[in-house]
């Protein structure tokens, strides 16, 4: 029995002292720092995104990922530029709809940075990567098929993009409770007096915030069609 109970123990022995495969990581690359540095901006913010925590996550020395990448700032650079890449239809010849085409790239525009909220506040200051400058290109040679003459275009690109990032960020950053906004338009009630037309649209209960979008989009794009000479839906009078 004692033999028998020796040779018991020698095979659990043995199998307690089996090593089982290592999962490895991945190989590092650029396109996995980018993809992690995304994912780690989505969790934590801009604030969480350190060259430490990026390593961490990516099982890797942060002295390794200067292989890769200068510093932060390019990560910041890259992972902006990556998750605003536009994967709409390219357009071969001249617009049919001109209009429904900016609403659609705008459109996208704005939901991919929704979908990454803290895109919104690093879109000002950083560098214009090639998938922002793609997104850019394409407006405005579709404002220019348009009509929109060179002397007004710079001014139409920049009035949409300020249009896009700042109805973001105010969505991004101004969402509240219906406990909120039904306790705020009750506070305003009681100062209708000085506040009489924001009471009476009962500005600070709507929420509709795609909605109010697009229709602040449309109002744009009517002024642009008029300065091209176009009725509102963009067709030659």
């Amino acid at each position: 029995m004692a033999a028998k109970r020796s040779g018991a123990q020698s095979k659990r022995s043995q199998r307690k002292n089996v090593k089982l495969p290592s999962v490895q990581e991945p190989p590092l690359s650029l396109e996995r720092i980018v993809a992690t540095a995304v994912e780690l901006l989505d969790a934590q913010g801009i604030d969480g995104l350190t060259m430490r925590r990026l390593a961490d996550r990516l099982g890797a020395g942060a002295m390794s990922l200067y292989w890769h990448v200068d510093n932060k700032e390019t990560v910041f650079d890259l992972a902006l530029d990556s998750v605003l890449e536009y994967r709409g239809p390219q357009q071969t010849g001249e617009s049919q709809d001109w209009r429904a085409d900016v609403v659609h790239m705008l459109e996208g525009w704005r939901a991919s940075m929704l979908r990454h909220p803290w895109s919104a506040s690093l879109l000002p200051r950083r560098a214009l990567g090639p998938n922002i400058l793609s997104r850019l290109e394409l407006l405005s040679r579709t404002l220019s098929g348009a009509g929109v003459a060179d002397a007004d275009l710079n001014a139409a690109i920049w009035s949409l993009w300020n249009y896009v990032i700042g109805a973001t960020i105010t969505r991004a950053n101004f969402d509240r409770s219906d406990d909120d906004m039904t306790a705020a338009q009750q506070r305003l009630a009681g100062l209708s007096e000085h506040y009489p037309t924001i009471e009476r649209s009962r500005l600070l209960l709507d929420n509709d915030w795609d909605g109010t979008f697009r229709k602040g989009l449309d109002f744009l794009l009517d002024g642009l069609a008029l300065g091209t000479g176009r009725d509102a839906a963009g067709r030659n009078p």
